[in-house]
Order: structure tokens, then sequence, then C-alpha cells
């Protein structure tokens, strides 16, 4: 008895010492004579926040742990939220390596990492589910999920969030473009799971075509490789599967060098159409060396269990026989997220329509970055008139140099494609293309009135283009949100605008700018192409090592660096595994 004396004492000590203690006191029985008690103690709700009660922190769930949902998470100040992630698989991947994945280059778990992991290391109290997000409600603040695995104890697999911040990092899928055939018998290369399908469905050409029941035909059927989309992850698995076949698998399949084909199919023109020419040219000049045979100006319309059927420009259909094709010509928008554009007045978008700081229009809190959303970049010719009237300070309904410059920066900032107009123009500022517009001779004597103002930027917003669907822009939305959330109450409310009235004219709260860090194509036989900052081109063994440089640097932990490097030693030594699992 003098235990549980002890026990409710300090149950009552605790209670007394709290001014806010508002809950359930449950004391338990349990064997041996001991009780252990148990204080469910709740903000009182009748009691003023500041006076002894913390306020709520605001509940944020992120969509997603690719790579903008994983790295608004890592940058994310945790202890300001509370924050909850949904995602249907529980780790993080390094696509750019799904290539080398398909050949046995680098191993599938070498380049993913836990997202528990992740979480554990921030600190936070950072909560994980792994769920499928099916529906969006943005008027209510509820997202809609069901679990992975089935229905859990209570047979139920579905369960509503609500959220005060949602961040929509789904990604996208794979596009086929509704191709007859395509997702019956293609391959894609989205995820882990689908380098792993094809890597068995190589190794399986070739134990098939090794059959003694086959004619010689039938074996050249199996071990013909169809790769639709001459993009880079289209041009890199071509790559790869090349160096594969001649370098590890000729050894132990005496006639795979001889039998073995492989084939990209392009629609357009080039293939590596968004790097610049003279790479597009040397990928195709060192695949036609390798004997990878390129089709350009060819459209896929049908895929059936043993051809793909394509129409040239000049020619009618064509049936190319394969053993195993790979689907690669761009990405699809997920059901979720085509529900959630209905149901904004998106619908007749390919994604979701964010402006400059990531925010889903006309929805309240909603952020979306990454494959999944699209910034809808501000037209200068849409705030031509507020931008006039900000400058003309002394309301005399021209312009002079000096108020021009005053408000330069402000413009460059809240609309780059003011920028890259000037570089296309080969201009040094604003000023020149003005001074150009208006006909005049030593711009200290310009003045504009507002028709005139108006034609010099006409064409200005013809330079706005979509950033690309790749790592690296979903990677920096993914930091740049993370600093937003971490000063989000130190920043305005509202920080749209074209230009500031008052104060310095500065955005606080800078709108996205995406920085292009330069691109890479692995085309076999240690060889890569790099597109650099500065228009830098750099083709050959030295961009391959700089690929290995940077691959490994930008691993997500250093148990996927060490896993990475390793990999590529281990296949310096002994080579490519062929074993089919």
């Amino acid at each position: 008895m003098s235990r549980q004396r002890e026990f409710f004492d300090l149950a009552s000590r605790l209670i007394g010492r709290s001014p806010t203690f508002s809950g359930i006191l449950v004391v338990c029985a349990v064997g041996g004579g001991s009780l252990v008690v148990y204080a469910d103690s709740r903000a009182d709700p009748s009691i003023p926040v500041g006076q002894g009660q913390v306020p709520p922190k605001k509940k944020v769930v992120v969509l997603g742990t690719g790579w903008a949902g994983t790295t608004f998470l890592k940058n994310l100040d945790s202890s300001m939220y509370d924050v909850h992630v949904v995602s249907p698989r529980n780790y993080f991947a390094f696509t750019p390596l799904l290539p080398s994945i398909t050949c046995g280059t680098v191993d599938a778990r070498s380049i993913v990492e836990p997202i528990r992991n992740i979480i554990r290391k921030k600190g936070g109290g950072i909560q994980f589910w792994e769920a499928e997000c099916f529906k969006i409600d943005p008027s209510n603040k509820k997202i809609y999920c069901r679990a992975t695995g089935g229905t859990n104890i209570n047979g139920n697999s579905e369960f509503v969030v609500d959220y005060d911040y949602l961040v929509v990092a789904l990604g996208a899928k794979a596009n086929t473009f509704n191709t007859p055939g395509v997702p019956e018998h293609c391959h894609f290369l989205k995820e882990v799971e689908d380098a792993q399908k094809i890597r068995r469905s190589i190794i399986e050409c070739f134990e098939e075509a090794s059959l003694p029941n086959l004619t010689d035909e039938d074996r050249k059927r199996k071990l013909q490789f169809v790769i639709v989309g001459g993009g880079p992850t289209g041009v890199e698995f071509a790559a790869e599967l090349h160096d594969f076949v001649n370098k590890d698998l000729v050894k132990i399949y005496p006639r795979a060098r001889e039998l073995a084909k492989i084939l990209v199919v392009e629609a357009g023109e080039h293939i590596l159409t968004m790097f610049d020419k003279r790479i597009s040219e040397f990928a195709l000049e060192k695949f036609s060396r390798d004997g990878i045979e390129v089709k350009t100006g060819y459209k896929v319309v049908k895929v059936t269990e043993k051809s793909v059927c394509m129409v040239g420009k000049d020619v009618g259909e064509v049936d190319l026989p394969y053993g195993m094709a790979v689907w690669s010509t761009g990405i699809g928008t997920r059901p979720v997220i085509l529900d959630l554009m209905k149901e904004v007045g998106q619908g007749n978008r390919r994604v979701l329509a964010t402006d400059e700081w990531l925010r889903v229009r006309e929805c309240d809190g909603v952020y979306a970055l990454g494959d999944c959303a699209s910034i809808s970049q501000r037209r200068v010719m849409e705030d031509i008139g507020a931008i006039f009237r900000v400058a003309d300070k002394d309301k005399s309904g021209t312009l002079t140099v000096k108020e021009i410059q005053d408000v330069l920066g402000d413009i460059c900032e809240r609309y780059p494609q003011v920028e890259l107009y000037l570089k296309s123009k080969q201009m040094k500022s604003l000023v020149d293309l003005l001074d150009e517009s208006a006909g005049k001779v030593g711009g200290e004597t310009l003045e504009l009135n507002i028709d005139q103002f108006k034609k010099a930027l006409e064409h200005v917003d013809f330079q706005v283009k979509n950033l690309p669907a790749t790592a690296q822009v979903a990677s920096q939305q993914g930091a740049y949100l993370a600093r937003c959330f971490n000063i989000m109450d130190k920043v305005e409310e509202n920080p749209e605008g074209p230009l500031r009235i008052t104060g310095s004219g500065r955005h606080r709260f800078r709108p996205f700018r995406y920085k292009h860090l330069g691109q890479f194509a692995p085309l076999g036989g240690e060889q890569t192409a790099a597109q650099l900052p500065g228009d830098w081109i750099s083709i050959g063994y030295g961009s391959q090592w700089l690929w290995y440089s940077i691959y490994a640097s930008k691993q997500v932990s250093w148990r996927t660096r060490v896993a990475v490097v390793s990999n590529w030693l281990r296949r310096f030594i002994f080579g490519r595994d062929s074993s089919c699992i």
C-alpha cells in the first residue's frame, strides 16, 4: 500500500504543478500490486493563447517521397510544424541511375534510402504513413488515403487526413499517348521496380534464345531490343544495354554479339533534342559506330506481342519485331492530380498550374512541385500598366532613364523573361531595348509614353518557357519551398504583384527561380556528353569521370554514396552480374 500511495502522491503533485492541465488521469493496476499512471494532458481551450498555453503548430502534409518531397523534408525546419508524410513507397530513389540498374552496373538497393532514416536524422516529430492518396479535397482541406498493403487490422484500408498546408509532390507516370498495346507489352523506366523487371527480361531473352528448339529467325527476334523514345533516359539505357551485351554477355552467350540488336525509335528529327546540337550529332555518330540503330521521324502507332508498328513521314507502316520493348517517351499525369485539376478549374491542362511561389492557383494552402506541376510565369504585358504607373513617380505620363533604372532590378526579378530577351538581343540593359524602340540616340534623352513602353516590351513574353521535368528542377523547388516555410511567419501574407509601391520595391518573399547547373548524357564505352552552364560542351572520357563524381556526391546519404561507388568499382573489376534475380 505504501508503493501505491507514492504513485498517487506523484500524480497529484504533477497535476498540481500544471496550472493548464485539463485532461484525464488513468490509474491502472497491474500484477504484483503495482500501479501505472497515464496522464492525458491536453491544452485547455478555455485558456487564451499567451496565458500559459502554447499555440498549436500548423499541420503540413507532404504527398510523395521523390526528389521534390524528400528535398523539401530535408530542408524544412520541422520544429516549426506538425509534419506528416504520405507516400505509397517508404524510400527515396536516386532515379538518374535507373538505367544502370537495368544492366547490373548498380544494385537497386544502392540507390534507395528509407524515408524513415531521413526523418530520423531530422530529429523532429515527423510522421510517415505508407499509403496512396486517391483524393484531394482543397475546399475542406482534407486528403483521402488508402493503405498500399491492403486492409488494416480492422478491415478498413482507407483514412482521412486534414491539413493546414499541403505539399503535393506526387511526380508523374509514364505517358503512353493512348497508343494501343503499350501498357500490355512494353516496359517503362520510371521506378526501381521497372528497372528490376527490365533486367530480368534482358536475361530471360538471352536464355530463351539459347534454347535448342528455336529457329535462327526466332533467336534474332528474341535478341532484338527496341527502345521507343530518344530522350536522355532512352539513350542512356540503349548505351548501358550495348555495353552489357558487348562486354559481359558475349562471354557467356557465344552468339550474343552476332544476333543481339538494339534499335532506338524517335518521333523527332534528332535524339537528345533538349541538348546542344553538337551533343545530339555526336551521340548519333557514336551509336552508328557501336551498331545501335537509330530511327528518327517515326511515330509508334501500335505495339503487339511480337512487334512494334510505326509510321514514318514518307513510308507506310513498318513492323519491328522485338524480344523486349522499352517505352520512354515522356511523362503523364496521375489520376489523383487529374481529379484535383478538374475540381479547381484546370481540367484543360496537362499538369497543375502554380504561381511563382509554387502555390496551386485557386487553392488555399496547397503547394505543388516537381513533375506533377508547372509554373505559370507572370506575363509582363499583363502588368504593363501597373509597371508604368509605379515607375512614373512624377506622374508626368512619360518615363525617363532615371525612372526606368530605379525599377529595373524589380522588373528583372519579377519577370525573368526580360533578362532572357535582352540576352537574345545581345543588349546590356532594358534601357537599350527601350532606347531602340523609341528610336532615340544617346539614352539620357529617352522619354517613353505608355504606348511606346508597351511596344518595346511586346515580344518579351515569348521567352517564357516551361521548366523541364527533371530531378534537378524538382530538387531546387523542394529546397526553395522549405526555405519559404522556414520564414513563413516573417514575410507578408500576399507577396504577389508586379512591383512594390512603398519601401525598397524588393519582394521579401522572392519567387522561385530555376538555376540550370548542367546535364549529362552517358553514351556508353566510358564516354559521356556534358552540357554545363556557360554553353560549355564536354564530350569524352573526362566527362565520364565528372559524371561519376557528381552523381556520387548527389546521393542522399553516405550509405548510398559508398554503395554506389563500390558498385562501380566491382563492375570495373568483375564486370556486370548476369544472374536472373
